[in-house]
């Protein structure tokens, strides 16, 4: 049960929410059931591009089977896509329709032909198999180069190209001038692999339309329900908000691909009108594989310029991105204003240039997966630094250090659009360094060796941007909708309180940590605050939970709520107890006249706001419960460095994590243990990233690694006990000081990893390796270097 003893900042108070999970009683979407409820079944492709003709006759009159819809029943709009990007040249991004059922035509193997609804999950199942389709197959592209070329085949044949947008940002004269006249150039050509989301809830969905009042409700595994509500409503569906209610309850876990408003949230809530009954649906894993927005999936060409010391002088980089079949709803923003902004990273590099290219395929729809579009970046400059270390003969730490942004630079302006506020990566990489006990790893790679064994460590100092917002800014960037936050804090008569808020946990631990925030300003324990989230209804507007924005922009709008019921409380104090107000101070709960031992708890001011006896009604309405809302003034800047050391079986290629040393400034800490758990979660999936996971294609556009037969997720045994440490440098815009930890351990690991393998395998040769480092790639490498 949760503890309560000691509730402030910088506790690792025990999670509040973790019992009910630890018992069952969890309340998810699927747990979720109504009465006179259905059961839909999405009926998907299985060719990845072809017009088709569908015929669902039989079907419909299967056993059980209450309604089938095909795309021509269900007119409605186009699911949105959330950012607009331009091309360099000022035209607009391309943005194909997108419907939620295929009328005529499918464009990857997964989407959605038909919703088979029936009285059971099982007999829509059965149903389905009665479903006839014939398809007049179209040409296939899943090779980004190929969709460049609009004679091997167009994904949407009504905008002529398979190009998205032609984006830049930066200088490119003065990258090309840097190239010039640089001593040294470093090349390298990246793949940032496709990965498969794989929280361990799927998605679900319920859609129930209520006939008397013309209300809708969804319930739905998502991240953020207001902007499901605002997307549905406006965009797909055409309903005023106040008849939709989007309910988000308990999410197991979501790592991005639960932000994004999906065809079958859509589905549901207007079907449910139609048959005039609750329907359900529920993803099973293999659907999950071919229907959940993938993540990353970049080639990318980069090129490090350097002068004689190992200054860098340059970066030119150029990606070809892929959306997928259609734009999900935040992919635009993905790799460019998520990714080429971040080029700098901790590094002085006077000079930057990137070129992206967004291109249409016949694969799942790619979006935001846990990092988005920061572990894309993070990857290619660390990369890029270790090898052309390698190649100038400078080790990996002095040409860090000697291109860090100094700590005196801050306010850092880079060329890349963004301005840091605060940040010390000397120091992160100092701890590292100690805690990874650098010093002795000649020792152990000499151990390796007698041994037969290949052994390396490689490091990656990294940056991301957090808390994602301002307003302004993202609008500027198109971005379509505001990234505020938004907070309401109740304190009811007898002192307990209850937060709202439009942050969305699925795992984080907002039920704690945003308590914590409560207790320390307010002084009472943790187990007198409750947080509720995740209700349209209850929320007066929130943009939810991704990009590490719970703490920065939710729990600041918290703070700025419960500023405005301290200084309300101060007023009522001051009335009763015959002061001023501006003698009146807040110390352990207590509100107090200063210089005197008079004072007040917040639970007798509360009972004096709801039962206003001796109350300054001149001056204030009765009750304690205040609004706030915060848009940040810039983004904030996690940093820190990671460093990995592997051992390789040069006889077989397989690989071993044997330390794993993550130091991140991550700002001020509310909760360490959480932080530290976030950390540990985000590592074990860059790990992942680096070693395991990638998702394949073949030639017909057939998904190969659609099970956990051939996707491959990091075990238990594929990780090794995490060496974790924290420095901090206080963000400055935000009165908490927080930056954000949700992501930086998906940052920072896969290219530390990858830097560790090519480290093992250099002194053979190889200089390069491909995520995944599976066995049989190093085992390839290394053969082929000893034969050349």
């Amino acid at each position: 049960m949760p503890d309560g003893s000691a509730t402030g900042i910088g506790v690792s108070v025990k999670r509040k929410e973790d019992y009910r999970f630890l018992v069952g009683e969890g309340n998810y979407t699927d747990d979720i059931n109504r009465p006179n409820q259905t059961y839909s079944y999405m009926f998907r492709s299985n060719t990845a591009h072809a017009n088709f003709k569908i015929d669902v006759k039989d079907a419909s009159n299967a056993k059980g089977v209450v309604k089938i819809f095909v795309g021509t029943d269900m007119e409605v709009g186009s699911i949105p896509c959330g950012w607009q990007v331009d091309s360099k040249d000022g035209t607009p991004m391309r943005e194909p329709a997108h419907p939620p059922i295929a009328k005529d035509k499918v464009r990857y193997v997964g989407e959605i032909l038909a919703v088979i609804i029936a009285e059971s999950i099982e007999e829509a199942k059965n149903a389905a198999e009665l479903i006839e389709v014939s398809f007049d197959e179209k040409p296939v592209i899943i090779n980004m180069n190929d969709a460049l070329d609009s004679s091997k085949g167009l994904v949407h044949e009504e905008i002529e190209s398979n190009i998205c947008y032609d984006w830049e940002i930066g200088d490119s004269e003065a990258v090309d001038t840097a190239m010039s006249n640089a001593a040294h150039i470093t090349s390298l050509d990246i793949r940032n692999n496709r990965l498969i989301p794989n929280a361990m809830e799927t998605r679900a969905a319920i859609g129930d339309y209520e006939h008397a009042t013309g209300n809708y409700t969804l319930y739905t595994t998502s991240q953020n329900p207001h902007v499901i509500r605002l997307l549905m409503g406006a965009f797909v569906l055409g309903l005023p908000e106040h008849k939709l209610r989007v309910i988000a309850p308990d999410v197991g876990g979501g790592f991005g691909s639960k932000i994004f408003h999906y065809a079958e949230e859509a589905i549901v809530t207007w079907a449910s009108n139609k048959i005039r009954r609750p329907v359900k649906w529920t993803s099973d894993r293999t659907e999950a594989f071919i229907s959940d927005a993938h993540g990353r999936d970049h080639v990318t060409s980069v090129k490090l310029a350097l002068d004689k010391d190992g200054k860098f002088l340059a970066l030119k980089v150029d990606t070809l991105a892929n959306m997928g079949a259609y734009l999900s709803t935040f992919a635009s923003s993905v790799p460019t204003y998520l990714y080429a902004t971040l080029l700098a990273g901790t590094y002085t590099t006077p000079a930057i240039h990137c070129n992206v290219k967004s291109i249409f395929t016949n694969t799942v729809p790619v979006d935001a997966y846990r990092g988005a579009g920061r572990p894309e970046a993070t990857y290619l400059i660390e990369r890029i630094v270790d090898k052309a270390a390698r190649e100038m003969g400078i080790s990996q730490v002095d040409l860090r250090r000697k291109n860090f942004i100094p700590v005196d630079a801050f306010p850092y302006q880079t060329p890349v659009a963004l301005q840091y506020d605060s940040g010390n990566y000397t120091a992160t990489l100092d701890t590292a360094l100690k805690k990874a006990d650098y010093d002795g790893f000649s020792a152990r790679k000499a151990a390796s060796a007698k041994k037969g064994m290949l052994r390396g460590i490689g490091f990656s100092t990294y940056l991301e941007a957090c808390g994602i917002a301002p307003s302004a800014v993202v609008g500027s960037l198109g971005a379509r909708a505001g990234l505020f936050e938004c907070a309401e804090v109740r304190v009811h008569p007898t002192g307990s309180v209850t937060v709202f808020t439009g942050s969305h946990s699925h795992g984080q631990g907002h039920e704690t940590t945003f308590a914590q925030l409560v207790s320390d300003k307010l002084g009472i324990s943790t187990d007198m605050v409750e947080i509720s989230h995740g209700d349209t209804n209850n929320i007066p507007f929130g943009m939810g939970t991704y990009g590490s924005r719970s703490l920065a922009v939710g729990g600041e709008a918290i703070a700025k709520a419960m500023d405005k019921v301290v200084a309300k409380a101060k007023k009522i104090a001051a009335h009763i107890m015959e002061a001023s107000a501006d003698d009146i101070e807040l110390n352990n709960g207590n509100f107090e006249i200063a210089g005197t031992d008079k004072s007040m708890s917040l639970a007798d001011i509360s009972l004096a706001a709801y039962v206003p006896h001796n109350y300054p009604h001149d001056e204030l309405e009765p009750g304690l419960d205040e609004k706030a809302f915060y848009d940040p003034l810039n983004f904030t800047y996690p940093g820190g460095c990671h460093i990995c050391e592997v051992e390789i079986n040069p006889n077989t290629g397989e690989v071993k994590v044997e330390g794993m040393t993550a130091v991140d400034d991550v700002g001020k800490v509310i909760n360490p243990m959480i932080v530290e758990g976030q950390i540990h979660g985000g590592l074990a999936q860059g790990i992942g990233q680096a070693l395991l996971e990638n998702a394949a294609y073949d030639d017909n556009g057939q998904l190969l690694s659609g099970s956990y037969m051939d996707y491959t997720m990091p075990r238990a045994d594929d990780l090794v006990n995490f060496n974790v440490g924290n420095e901090v440098t206080l963000c400055t815009h935000n009165s908490l000081g927080v930056k954000g930890c949700g992501e930086v351990g998906a940052i920072g690991s896969p290219p530390a990893v990858i830097n560790a393998v090519v480290d093992a395998l250099s002194e053979l040769g190889v200089d390069d390796i491909s995520m995944p480092a599976t066995p049989e790639k190093i085992w390839n490498a290394i053969n082929n270097a000893s034969k050349k």
